[in-house]
């Protein structure tokens, strides 16, 4: 007996997927496991006929084949079934599950799983339908699509996802009746409910946490009521809250004779206890951030973020909530306030200053307003793109900004939270909020700003859900911790515990954040190397906040090396790679946020002290614009401000500025590199922009200022040497050459046939020979690709890269080392003449060439490195003394002479070269 098996309390979600796997695997049997909601009930007495339902009493458990579970994956949650999973699981039947919630510790142990996170259990089953080319009849269509709907709010609730909707599409075409959905979507409350509604809105306690409005209700019935979950809805829309819990109890033996369950189905039957039925309740944008599936799981429930529910006996139904309430509150994270939100410095002007130049400040950073102060640097005004271009219409261009800015102003201080700032900016349609601490501006909000903190990191509805879900704050930590060592833990939590006594918030950024994302497994995602950077607020040490931290862990650790770079004096710390200490070969990195500009294309960029917001904006892909809060509060906090976890999990690399090749062509290298090392592709509009970067000259202009520009040179060289130390060098040079990018190096460099057999050559050779003197490959590599552009402008641009000498003297040499050693090959040379012209260069001068000319050079070269080269003499000068010769002038030529001879076969003992000695070289 195949049996499908549905959680208790039916809900259509899993009486739909159940209907569904029915018909892709005919003769299976649905079995109902312990009642169902109320609306499912009813719908069943019109139409259970026309579905494979079957009593649980008619089931004979010895008969069990195969059992499927949908909806759910605990095993209490499936009643009195549990006893048939745990005989399936003790006889080897079996078992399989689909579900679309997150697994927990209590999963059944199953031989199959379909769990993905997509908004019904449903739509999983419809696409193995589809799979599977098998078409529902209207009436499956019907239960299928009811399971959808009714799971997903009608594609509304936030755990939606476009294969929802694409299922829903499908059962539509399929004949799902639309006038039956409705009916059983949205049904009306019975008077019961009714007069249940009217006493829960008499006594609703609503209160306000972390900005977000909570409300919950308890209510004592006189036995089980159905629908109550109906009523849940129609109660947290009147409330007009983001969060509820209700509550309903009644006797727990009251639910015995309601149910029809014995005693022994009880968990204890005494009159005193009461059944306490709980659902939960969130709306809006809340439910991403409380998850009533989380807390009400922990009481035996189950549901979703924004809809759960679970059924207790307790001895205190009030108690009991109150305890839920407060497992909300600590689930439920801080609201951000100004102070998370706003960009900092703010760039200000005088009222003096003229229309024109006013225009000029906002093109050069980007901004679409400008606050105005007095010489007294209080704000006096604000003007607005809208504002200046209306003056530029007019002509007013040499006029100043006094006439046009606004001054009515609202403001907030760094402790509005973000409800306010909403509210201030739809009701007043503001653009920008001022900051003010004490009478001084000290940051600014506008509405991208809003906007960034209202949808960061949101999943987009398009999206398959893919490798990661996600990440909840507490979850950031513990994979954190993973994956750092217990000493380098300690140290974080150094520096975080120096940055909170400061009032500074510390972020881990960067690549750190993205690997920790990406990697599934917290000890395979040990992170070298760690990027820090505190956000001081509007404190007036933010400069020099990274030396203080740095110092706080340097006095601990006196072997560290403490480096401090640059303006805003970015603290390294460093333990040397021969220290014998278990942070060895680390670096920490430890930076004031910042923003920075261009002042024009392939410039070193201008850096300026800024907020978190900023510093992530300046970053170059999406995927490397993310941070973790470090410091609380609102610790373990993943900042994602322009959509870089949904490009995680499409497999995407982004640029975040449409100019940021032009100002920067190296980034075209580092966007191959992470595209090719992660296993992702290039978005099609960065992918756009690179070409648009290339044919707009930035290679030629690139090349221009290496001249000049010893930065720009290093970050080239180091992008070259990342890409040809990897092990996917070769994709990255393909893709590289794909984009046209090569052009960065020199306008007509193409990855040829020849090059890359060139390139293959040398690699193997590298890596057989294994010499010191050859170097790291990367740099063969490179000196392979370099020798493919015109022989005068090689050396040149490898000093622009900053090679080494030889490297660079290597390159100049070369094509005079080629034509001298294929003039010589072509008059037929003897060995040793061959020997002697060869020695003067170095080994990869050898390989090098042999790569380009495998005909005509490559069999002398490696019978050189084969041969000849290891060939030790038979005959040293050591030798020379004891047999007698003096030393002297003399002992160079003899040996030279007996080397040549030695090589060309004329000797081939040490008495051979003995007796050669004596002939040409007789002892007076």
């Amino acid at each position: 007996m195949d049996l499908v098996l549905c959680h208790t309390t039916a809900d259509f979600d899993t009486l739909g997927a159940a209907v569904g796997l029915a018909r892709l695997r005919p003769g299976c049997r649905i079995v109902l496991t312990g009642g169902c909601h109320p609306t499912v009930q009813r719908f069943l007495a019109l139409h259970r006929d026309e579905y494979p339902l079957i009593e649980r009493r008619s089931v004979d458990p010895s008969q069990i084949a195969r059992l499927t579970l949908v909806d759910a994956q605990q095993r209490d949650r499936f009643g009195p079934a549990d006893d048939w999973i745990t005989q399936a699981e003790h006889n080897q039947v079996p078992i399989e599950i689909y579900d679309h919630h997150p697994t927990s510790a209590e999963t059944v142990q199953a031989q199959e799983t379909t769990i993905e996170a997509v908004g019904a259990a449903t739509t999983l089953v419809v696409e193995s339908l589809q799979k599977a080319k098998i078409e529902p009849s209207v009436a499956e269509a019907t239960v299928m699509a009811l399971g959808i709907h009714v799971d997903t709010g009608s594609l509304l609730y936030e755990g939606a996802t476009a294969r929802d909707a694409s299922a829903l599409a499908w059962l539509m075409a399929h004949g799902a009746s639309l006038s039956i959905i409705a009916d059983f979507v949205e049904p009306g409350l019975s008077p019961t409910l009714q007069g249940l509604l009217t006493e829960a809105m008499a006594s609703l306690q609503v209160e306000a946490v972390g900005g977000h409005t909570l409300a919950w209700v308890l209510l004592r019935v006189d036995g089980y009521v159905p629908g109550l979950s109906g009523l849940a809805e129609r109660l947290i829309s009147l409330a007009d809250a983001d969060g509820l819990l209700f509550g309903a109890y009644y006797a727990a033996k009251e639910e015995a004779d309601a149910a029809g369950l014995s005693d022994r189905d009880l968990s204890d039957p005494a009159m005193g206890l009461q059944k306490l039925t709980l659902i939960g309740r969130a709306r809006g944008r809340v439910s991403d951030r409380l998850d009533w599936g989380t807390v009400l799981t922990a009481l035996g429930g189950g549901g979703h973020a924004a809809a759960a529910s679970a059924s207790v006996t307790t001895e205190d139904p009030l108690g009991t909530v109150q305890e839920v309430m407060a497992a909300v509150r600590s689930h439920l994270p801080h609201q951000p306030i100004a102070r998370d939100l706003m960009s900092s410095p703010v760039r200000t002007i005088r009222p003096d200053t003229t229309i024109h130049e006013a225009q000029r400040i906002l093109l050069r950073y980007g901004h679409s307003g400008l606050s105005v102060v007095d010489e007294g640097d209080r704000l006096v005004g604000i003007i607005s793109r809208r504002d200046l271009d209306l003056a530029l219409h007019h002509g007013f261009s040499h006029a100043p900004v006094k006439g046009y800015m606004a001054t009515n102003l609202k403001t907030i201080t760094p402790d509005t939270p973000l409800t306010d700032i909403e509210h201030l900016m739809v009701t007043y349609d503001i653009g920008r909020l001022p900051v003010l601490h004490q009478g001084a501006l000290v940051g600014i909000v506008t509405r991208t700003d809003l906007l960034r903190h209202l949808h960061q990191g949101q999943p987009s509805p398009s999206l398959e859900p893919a490798r990661l879900n996600p990440p909840a704050a507490i979850t950031l930590r513990q994979t954190l911790g993973a994956s750092l060592s217990p000493v380098l833990q300690g140290i974080l939590r150094q520096i975080t515990a120096a940055a909170e006594e400061r009032g500074w918030h510390l972020y881990l950024v960067g690549g750190a954040v993205r690997d920790l994302l990406i990697c599934t497994d917290p000890v395979a995602a040990a992170l070298p190397d760690l990027d820090l950077v505190v956000d001081g607020f509007f404190s007036t040490a933010q400069v020099g906040a990274g030396v203080d931290l740095a110092t706080v862990v340097k006095e601990r650790f006196p072997e560290v090396d403490l480096q401090i770079h640059g303006r805003f004096q970015t603290a390294s710390l460093v333990w040397r790679k021969e220290l014998d200490h278990p942070l060895a070969g680390l670096m920490i990195d430890i930076a004031t946020a910042r923003t920075e500009f261009y002042p024009y294309p392939a410039a070193n960029p201008e850096v300026e002290a800024s907020s978190i917001q900023q510093d992530l904006y300046r970053r170059d892909f999406t995927v490397n614009a993310l941070a973790l809060r470090l410091t609380n509060p609102g610790a373990g906090q993943l900042l994602d401000y322009f959509g870089g976890l949904i490009d995680l999990r499409q497999g995407t690399i982004r640029v975040l500025h449409a100019n940021s090749f032009i100002e920067d062509p190296t980034r075209i290298y580092r966007a191959v590199r992470f595209a090719v090392r992660l296993g992702f592709s290039l978005d099609a509009q960065t992918e756009g922009y690179i070409h648009h970067a290339i044919a707009s000259g930035a290679y030629s202009q690139m090349q221009h200022q290496m001249r000049r520009a010893p930065a720009l040179q290093v970050r080239l060289k180091n992008e070259l040497k990342y890409i040809l130390e990897a092990p996917y060098w070769e994709s990255a040079l393909a893709l590289l050459d794909q984009l046209g990018a090569l052009r960065c190096l020199h306008s007509e460099l193409t990855m040829t046939p020849a090059l890359w057999q060139q390139l293959r050559r040398l690699s193997r050779w590298a890596k057989h020979f294994d010499w010191p003197e050859l170097g790291p490959p990367w740099l063969l590599r490179l000196q392979g690709l370099l020798a493919a552009i015109p022989a005068g402008l090689r050396s040149p641009l490898a000093a622009h890269l900053q090679l080494p000498d030889r490297a660079i003297e290597r390159l100049t040499n070369l094509d005079q080392w080629e034509q001298q050693w294929q003039a010589l090959v072509a008059t037929k040379p003897s060995p040793s003449q061959l020997y002697a012209a060869l020695n003067q260069a170095d080994m990869p001068t050898h390989l090098l060439i042999s790569a380009r000319h495998p005909r005509q050079l490559g069999p002398t070269l490696w019978r050189y490195l084969i041969q000849w080269a290891p060939t030790a003499p038979l005959i040293d000068g050591d030798r020379l003394k004891t047999l007698g010769y003096r030393p002297g002038p003399r002992f160079r030529p003899m040996l030279e002479t007996l080397f040549a001879a030695q090589l060309d076969g004329a000797i081939a003992t040490q008495a051979d070269a003995i007796a050669f000695l004596e002939q040409h070289y007789p002892q007076r």
